[in-house]
């Protein structure tokens, strides 16, 4: 599994979550698997599997709690970015194309900066599983929450 921790940045009273991954494919390949929304609501949190992929296009949410919402797609340019905000969130995933591989960095802006630790193991754990669709593997949730909270426990507390 991967080991890629992320970092938390602080900018304009803002915070940010970054990862960045490594893929043995193309850019077109990785943009694919991030952006279909059948792939999409299979790594990312709540999502629904609909998804209107256009500039200013609608993403369905459902908190499995009765809660459902919709984010919309601003930043969109095949095969090298993928951005859309969530509520006041945003989203933002680059890919690069690097010889034979393709980096992609995943970055989250947050205003409260007490969900840092949970939400980058949540990222973490949702990140591996992206790299298991996008390598062709079986999808495994890893059993490493309490694991993650403990080392972006520590990763993050010198960092920020």
């Amino acid at each position: 599994m991967m080991n890629d921790y992320g970092t938390l940045h602080k900018s304009n009273g803002r915070y940010a979550l970054r990862f960045e991954r490594f893929f043995p494919h193309n850019t077109e390949d990785v943009f694919h698997v991030i952006t279909n929304p059948s792939y999409f609501s299979q790594w990312y949190p709540f999502a629904t599997g609909e998804m209107d992929l256009r500039l200013g296009g609608k993403i369905d949410f459902d908190d499995g709690e009765g809660t459902t919402y919709q984010g919309n797609i601003t930043d969109l340019e095949e095969p090298y970015l993928f951005g859309f905000r969530e509520g006041d969130d945003l989203i933002n995933i680059s890919l690069v194309e690097q010889g034979e591989v393709c980096r992609m960095v995943f970055t989250h802006t947050f205003n409260d900066e007490s969900w840092a630790v949970n939400t980058a193991a949540g990222w973490h754990r949702c990140l591996d599983v992206l790299d298991q669709i996008v390598n062709r593997h079986p999808i495994k949730w890893q059993d490493n929450s309490a694991k993650l909270r403990e080392i972006y426990s520590e990763l993050l507390k010198t960092e920020g």
